[in-house]
């Protein structure tokens, strides 16, 4: 198997659900402590609690913020953020959003004219993974920054969350960590200290590969041709990652062809099996639903030789040949 959609699912495997980490106002909780410790301690950060990663439980954290401030959320986020912003303005609350520019990049203006108070925006975008400097970000604005930081971590942020799905495979709490009283600590029954465990092994054993990202990038080229375009430059993805489109084809079918030949990619945030969505963060760059289907993503996980790389690429031509050829009929 070749796994190229590590971003999207990595899947840990052989989980173990320690009793130690069972939690009680009566004990003295020394596990979970002795963890909770080093989480933060690795992250640089004061205090951790769980939330549920869906629209409901940034919901609840976009009600928290109201309270003490305006809050501004990046159409870039994850599809829950995006969902919760959407909940959240329909209750009457105001938000203000930060849009994404044709090439990819966060629309910065708003930053530099409005006024806010807490700021959802990533190091990376969602689906394509194009980065944003949040050291410059912090230059803009003196908003409290919280950001998914599933993929890649930026010291920058006042508060990061992780996604359990993406990093273990399984649907756990998400887990945040904040400075000071960001947000509300949860009392020992209300934490979710299996989530705070495998999301935390995840992250340990959580590696990339950036020395192939180039060849895999000349050799699609080369075998492709003129069918591959780019939404997006691949000089500004996480160097852990591809991102391109391909003419004429809905990504879906070629992501579902591959993986009979166990080959994994992805079209989108939610969509590594390819499902029927396109991707939302294509079309909040200003590109149309049709062509949003055409966008495709590679990570990389572990170190591929060029015989390899060279073989994928020319599957992954054959396999779009054929679908078009199919297509057209």
């Amino acid at each position: 198997m070749i796994k190229l959609n590590s971003l999207q699912y990595t899947n840990m495997q052989n989980l173990h659900i320690n009793s130690d980490l069972s939690l009680s106002v009566l004990s003295n909780n020394e596990s979970y402590l002795d963890l909770k410790k080093e989480f933060i301690s690795k992250y640089s950060k004061t205090n951790l609690t769980t939330f549920s990663f869906d629209k409901d439980g940034f919901l609840g954290l976009f009600l928290e913020l109201s309270k003490k401030g305006k809050i501004a959320v990046c159409k870039g986020e994850t599809h829950s953020v995006y969902e919760a912003a959407k909940t959240f303005e329909s209750l009457g609350f105001e938000l203000l959003w930060l849009d994404l520019l044709k090439n990819g990049k966060v629309d910065t203006k708003k930053i530099e004219s409005e006024n806010i108070d807490f700021l959802f925006l990533s190091s990376y975008v969602m689906d394509t993974f194009v980065k944003t400097n949040l050291e410059e970000i912090k230059e803009l604005t003196s908003a409290k920054i919280i950001s998914n930081a599933s993929a890649s971590f930026s010291e920058h942020s006042d508060a990061v969350y992780f996604d359990s799905y993406k990093l273990t495979g399984f649907t756990t709490s998400g887990v945040l960590l904040f400075d000071g009283e960001l947000f509300e600590e949860k009392s020992f029954g209300f934490i979710d200290s299996i989530a705070v465990n495998t999301i935390f092994e995840a992250l340990k054993a959580q590696s990339f590969e950036s020395s192939i990202k180039h060849s895999f990038k000349d050799e699609l080229e080369n075998a492709l041709g003129d069918n591959l375009y780019y939404f997006v430059d691949s000089n500004d993805t996480l160097d852990y990652s591809f991102h391109f489109a391909l003419k004429g084809i809905k990504a879906r079918e070629l992501i579902r062809t591959l993986s009979l030949d166990e080959i994994h990619i992805t079209n989108g945030e939610g969509c590594s099996l390819g499902l029927s969505k396109p991707s939302r963060i294509i079309q909040a760059m200003g590109y149309d639903e049709t062509t949003s289907r055409n966008a495709l993503s590679l990570t990389f996980c572990e170190k591929l030789d060029a015989n390899i790389i060279e073989k994928v690429a020319k599957i992954i031509a054959k396999k779009y040949r054929q679908i078009k050829v199919l297509n057209e009929q």
